[in-house]
């Protein structure tokens, strides 16, 4: 389940990040602004979900599923196809991500 709470969280925080980024950049109205802070509002919202004790340890593990979507956001939404590079690291990541979320703790 946190996996999915971290790939939903990632497209909120990317799309709430994205119509700022619209607004600022490709000059869109300023009527982009408010789906993109109720965005990240839902995003700070599911990271709370998350059942980790420390909040510092579920952001490093989140990182790792940000990037990953960051790159499918590059494909589908901006049309840009990422390189083996992008997936390579990204997969690095999101072995990275596991370690953190996975690893026995108190053991």
């Amino acid at each position: 389940m946190t996996y999915l709470i971290y790939i939903v969280a990632a497209l909120a925080e990317i799309a709430g990040c994205f119509s700022i980024w619209a607004w600022w950049r490709l000059e869109k109205s300023p009527l982009w602004l408010a789906p993109g802070l109720v965005s990240l509002a839902l995003f700070g919202f599911l990271l709370a979900l998350v059942d980790i004790s420390a909040a510092g340890r579920a952001y490093a593990a989140y990182g790792g599923i940000y990037i990953a979507a960051s790159l499918g956001w590059l494909w589908l939404v901006e049309g840009v196809r990422p390189d083996r590079w992008d997936l390579a690291g990204s997969a690095l990541c999101i072995v990275g991500a596991s370690v953190i979320l996975l690893a026995p703790r108190g053991a």
